[in-house]
Formats: structure tokens, C-alpha cells, sequence
């Protein structure tokens, strides 16, 4: 079989594909995906052309004017200033498309991170079951129980200051782990309850086998759904809690740090423009995970939508 023939296969599969076919035909789920694909050019242009350094430094005393208007209203060199500056005479925009690199980079980390852990739990749980199950599940449940930015604050004090945004991404993957661990050990109880896994399982499979290889791929739908969802939380919360100080260090291009010095800096004199882009990026990210997110789970299965909220 030709490599042409076998491309073509695959692209015919992909066509027929009942999940492809419902989600191509969400409008909103193909806006969030073009949304995230924009912040994710963004992010790989900022990476690869900005110097975080020097986007990081204090440009005060310089000939750069603080607090500038954006270059649009006519008060500012539109080829520099286009979002304006802040109150260290940093340019707000390429402070902004930095920051989708860091809300990308330290979101994916959050979820990855945070899905690996509650993944492993919710299938343990729901393969071993009895004292297993009990003692992981009632762990959740605790964690569950607090709001989840007071349960990340209370987490986050615990690390070190000097991690930065590390010690949030921590605070927040034990935050986002029961969130997994619940929605997958439901999952792995219906898989469990299909007849191939009994035959797996009487023709002498070890644990590991039947676990990887016949309830993990199963569980795929909800986990794909369950972490689309939670990217956009990721997102938000990394901001909130550099928004609050428990986040990026002084001086970071994070969305949530210059929401902070904007709103301390400008909020009540007028300089919108310091809080405004970097609050627009944010809010453009997290509604583009958002959607794509609500697409996945209704061209799934409708039903995972009780299972997930």
C-alpha cells in the first residue's frame, strides 16, 4: 500500500468521524479553537522575539514617558506604545503578548500535571475498590469541600516565595486533582463493568495491562473534555493568584500581575489602559478554552455535561 493510499485512508477515517463531524459543526467551539490557536501563535512569537528581561526591567528615568497613553489616541508613537506603557515605563503591549506565552506555558504544566495525578488515582480507585477506593475518594472529598482559590491561597503560603508562578502551579494541581480523580473513577467504573475486561482479567493479565491498556483508553472522552475545561480555569486562577501576590514575581509579564499594578496605578486616575489589555488578553484566552471545551463534551456525549459540572 502506497503512502499517498494510506494518507488518503486516514483522511477518509477522519471525515467519518462521528466526534470531528459534530464538532466541526459547532460554530462556538470552532471560534474557541481559533482563539486559542491565535494566543498560541502569539505565544510562540513572544518566546522566540522577546527578551523577558528586558520586558521585565524598569525603563523609569530613561526618555520613555510612564504611564503613556496607547499610541492610537494620538499621544504616543503608534510603532511603540500601541497598548500604552505602565508605571515603569514598560510597554504594555509586548509586556501583553509575553504574557500568553506565560499563562500557556504554566497553564499546560497546571493540567498536565493535575490530570497525570487524578487520572492515576480515579482508575486505582475504581479498579481496586473496597479500602483503596474509600481511602482516595474521602481524600477528595476533603479537598472538595474548600473553595478552590481559598483551598490554592492557603496551599501556595506553604512554598517558598522565590518559586513565582511554580509554587502556584503546585497550589493548583492539588486544587484540580479531585476534579479528575471524580469524573475518571466514574468513567473506569463503567469500563470495569464490561465483559472483555473480566476475560483480560481471567486470562491472567497483570494489573498494570488491564489498567493501561484496555481502562485508559476508554476513559479518553472525559478525560480529553475534563482538561479542556480546566485549561481555561488554570488560566484564570495562575492570574488570580499573581493578582493577589501569591503568583509571579515583581516585575513578570503575567496577565495577573499587571492587572494588579494596573489597578493600583490607575484605577481611580483614569489610565484604563493599564488594566484594560492585559484584563482583555485574559479574558479572550479563557473564553476560547471555554468554548472549544463545551464543543468537545457535547460531541462526545451530551450526558458527560451532568458528570463534568
Amino acid at each position: 500500500m502506497s503512502t499517498e493510499t494510506r494518507r488518503r485512508g486516514a483522511v477518509d477515517r477522519l471525515r467519518a468521524s462521528p466526534f470531528l463531524s459534530k464538532l466541526l459543526s459547532n460554530r462556538l467551539a470552532l471560534v474557541g479553537l481559533a482563539i486559542i490557536l491565535g494566543m498560541l501563535a502569539i505565544a510562540l512569537y513572544a518566546r522566540f522575539t522577546l527578551d523577558p528581561q528586558a520586558l521585565a526591567s524598569s525603563r523609569l528615568g530613561t526618555e520613555i514617558p510612564d504611564r503613556a497613553p496607547p499610541g492610537w489616541t494620538g499621544s504616543a508613537a503608534v510603532d511603540q506604545y500601541l497598548f500604552g506603557t505602565d508605571s515603569a515605563a514598560r510597554d504594555i503591549f509586548r509586556r501583553c503578548l509575553y504574557g500568553a506565552w506565560l499563562a500557556l506555558q504554566f497553564g499546560t504544566i497546571t493540567v498536565g500535571l493535575s490530570t497525570v495525578v487524578g487520572v492515576g488515582l480515579g482508575i486505582v480507585a475504581a479498579y481496586y475498590g473496597d479500602v483503596t477506593d474509600n481511602v482516595v475518594m474521602r481524600t477528595m472529598d476533603v479537598l472538595l469541600a474548600f473553595p478552590p482559590l481559598l483551598l490554592a491561597l492557603a496551599l501556595v503560603a506553604i512554598f517558598p516565595r522565590e518559586l513565582g508562578l511554580w509554587r502556584a502551579v503546585a497550589a493548583l494541581t492539588l486544587v484540580y486533582t479531585p476534579r479528575f480523580a471524580r469524573v475518571i473513577r466514574g468513567a473506569a467504573l463503567k469500563v470495569l463493568e464490561d465483559e472483555y475486561v473480566d476475560a483480560t482479567v481471567a486470562l491472567g493479565a497483570a494489573d498494570p495491562r488491564v489498567l493501561v491498556r484496555h481502562v485508559l483508553p476508554n476513559t479518553l472522552a472525559p478525560i480529553t473534555v475534563q482538561s479542556t475545561l480546566n485549561f481555561g480555569l488554570a488560566i484564570i486562577d495562575l492570574a488570580a493568584l499573581s493578582f493577589l501576590g501569591f503568583g509571579a514575581q515583581a516585575g513578570t509579564p503575567s496577565w495577573g500581575l499587571m492587572l494588579s499594578r494596573g489597578v493600583e496605578n490607575g484605577l481611580l486616575t483614569g489610565r484604563w489602559w493599564l488594566s484594560f489589555f492585559p484584563g482583555l488578553f485574559l479574558a479572550i484566552t479563557v473564553l476560547g478554552f471555554n468554548l472549544l471545551g463545551d464543543g468537545m463534551r457535547d460531541a462526545l456525549d451530551p450526558r458527560m455535561r451532568e458528570a463534568i459540572d
